[in-house]
This record gives C-alpha cells, structure tokens and sequence, in this order.
C-alpha cells in the first residue's frame, strides 16, 4: 500500500468551548437549546468510527446544510475517535432537544429491526400466507381495501392475484413484516434453489394503523404488550388470530430487490433515501429534527444503556414530537428480541454546523 500524502484535517477554532453560546433554535415542535459538549453523556468514550459509515451514507443524499462537510466527514473515515471528535466539536455544536413548549422530561426510545424468513416462490404445504406488490388499481380507490376486506371481499382478491411475491409459513410473522415496512427472505425457488432478498416497503393501502398490542391491552386479554407476550398470547389462543391480524387495517405491500455484497452489511433505505446502519441510524419526527442531522443519542436502560452517536435517516407513522426516537438493531432473531423489548427513557442532542 502506498504511503498516505494527504495533509491531515485542519482542525481550528476554540476547543475549550468556553466561548458564549448562541440563542437557541425553534424548528417545528422542538425548541433547541445550545450546550457545552460536556453536557453529552459519554461523549469522550463512544467509538464513533462505527458511526462514520452511517454518516457517510447520509452524504450520499445530504441536504443544504451538511452537504459543504460531506468531503471532510469521508476523508474522517479512517480517523480516530479522538480525531473525528476533534473534528466534530470545531465544525459543530451541540443543542439539547426539548418541546417548544412545557416541561424538557424525558422522551421515549423504541427499536424496530429487519425481520430475516424463509419463504417460498410459490405455495406449497405451510408456506401459504402471500407477500404482495402493489395492486395496480391501488392508486384508483383511497383508501384502499382494508386488511380484512383483501381476505374475505371476492373483487379485493381479484386485484392481488398475480401479485404474490413470496409466500411465508405463519401470518404472524407477515404481519410483523409490514410493521417493520422490510425484511429479509431466504426464498426457494421452483426449482430447489435458494437466495436471498430484501422485501422493501413499497406502498400502503392508505388504511390507519392500528396497534395490535393496543387492541389486545384495551380489551384486557395481555399485560404484556412486547411481541413475545403477544406471541404467548396467540399460541394460547389459536382460534383468535384472524381477529387479532384484522384489528389492523393497515396492509403494506413491497417491492423485491437483491442482497448481496456491501448492501447485505446494511439495512433497508430510511425516509432520507440511504440505507441504514445497525445501533448508528434512528427514525426521529422529520418537523423536529431533520434528515441526516447527526444526533448524540442518550438512554440509560433498563434494557439496553446507550450514549452514542447516531444519524437521523428514518421516520415511522408512530415517530410524533421532539423527544421520540426509533432505534435501527439490525435484523435477524435477536435484533427482533431487542426491538420487541426496547422502551426506555431518552435524551436528544443535534450536533448542527457552527
């Protein structure tokens, strides 16, 4: 390898932080508040070179105000910790996130995964529950069928079929793929082979959401609402699951694409349009925080203690207001355990350009 001539990063400005803070910023329903960096729980020991990738994929699509650093956060990929927090504190500032209006308080973190399933390109025996794209009259009645109606309506089953794209073995788990909006499926073709594809959200049928979990608590039948309660749930009582899969209206259908390579390192593409990084990519309230902001993430368990940095690159339909945040665990069966446990108090710090 040839030796590195590039000249190092300058790294100016006042490192004390000492000098007098600007006003805070009001943007949407979060107000803003400048701090010191000291104020950020863990800062000094975070390895934030697991965060640089997430960063650098925010700089495939970066907006007008972390574009101009995009060339110096890339030639930071190979820096230190120590650098890239060098860096960090002359090129940016950190600002408490809080309501515009009453008490800061604590917000709420929740996790969401990638479910990863074998399937079927066709039914056969307990693969029967099919995964669909969008129907081509989708756009022709709003809303669309609901979940319900697409299993009993003769006119809504007419629309779906030919649209299958795989087919799973338990609609439990087709339902937490919708939720989720991707997932991984490890899919048999005809003719025996195997491979694996990414299931990426494609549309809706324009139906609310509603949570299965709510449903169940309000009528008192779980305590538990995480998915391995409600997975108990319905192993003891099987006859209510097609009551339990229609309390939510809400269908989304996908789109197939390959996995392989680099991309089968990261996660589905978030609502900024680049593909997210496991423990380093969350979903925020886009009126609150905006896509791509680089984040100092801070919640101290029960479940899981984390003070880290993170980017803000997706938004889910349950992601409302300053202090609410959906963490990005991977995919498989145990980032699944984590986003189906994970409830936890959180503190939020944008780091937004000097």
């Amino acid at each position: 390898m040839p030796p590195r001539t590039e000249a190092p990063l300058p790294v100016p400005g006042d490192l004390s932080d000492t000098a007098p803070l600007p006003p805070p910023i009001v943007r949407g329903h979060s107000r803003w508040v400048p701090v010191r960096w000291a104020e950020l729980p863990g800062f000094e020991q975070d390895n934030t070179t697991e965060a640089w990738n997430a960063w650098i994929k925010s700089c495939e699509r970066p907006g007008p105000t972390f574009a101009p650093l995009c060339s110096e956060v890339r030639r930071l990929s190979l820096a230190t910790p120590e650098e890239q927090r060098a860096w960090m504190r002359t090129r940016l500032r950190p600002y408490r996130v809080e309501p515009v209006s009453g008490p800061p308080g604590d917000g709420l973190l929740t996790s969401y995964f990638e479910p990863m399933y074998d399937a079927t390109r066709q039914p056969q025996g307990a693969f029967a529950v099919p995964i669909y794209r969008p129907p081509r009259t989708l756009g022709q009645r709003k809303p669309w069928y609901t979940r319900q109606e697409m299993d009993t309506l003769p006119e809504a089953r007419a629309q779906l079929q030919g649209q299958e794209i795989a087919w799973l073995a338990d609609p439990v788990d087709a339902l937490i793929l919708q939720i989720q909006g991707s997932g991984r499926v490890r899919i048999t073709e005809p003719d025996g082979s195997q491979r694996l594809v990414r299931l990426a959200y494609a549309a809706t049928n324009d139906q609310p959401y509603r949570s299965v979990g709510k449903w169940l608590l309000d009528q008192g039948l779980i305590r538990d609402p995480t998915w391995p309660g409600i997975k108990a749930w319905l192993a003891a009582n099987p006859n209510r699951v097609q009551e339990f899969l229609w309390s939510n209206p809400r269908m989304v259908f996908f789109r197939e694409e390959p996995l392989g390579g680099i991309d089968a390192l990261f996660g589905p593409r978030g609502a900024q349009g680049v593909q997210l990084t496991p423990g380093r990519s969350i979903a925020i309230d886009p009126q609150s925080i905006p896509y791509g902001t680089p984040v100092w993430l801070s919640s101290p368990g029960p479940l899981l203690a984390l003070n880290r940095l993170v980017m803000a690159q997706d938004t889910g339909s349950a992601i409302t207001g300053p202090l609410r945040a959906d963490y990005f665990a991977g995919w498989g069966a145990q980032a699944g355990d984590l986003a189906g446990k994970l409830k936890q108090p959180l503190k939020l710090w944008v780091l937004w350009p000097r």
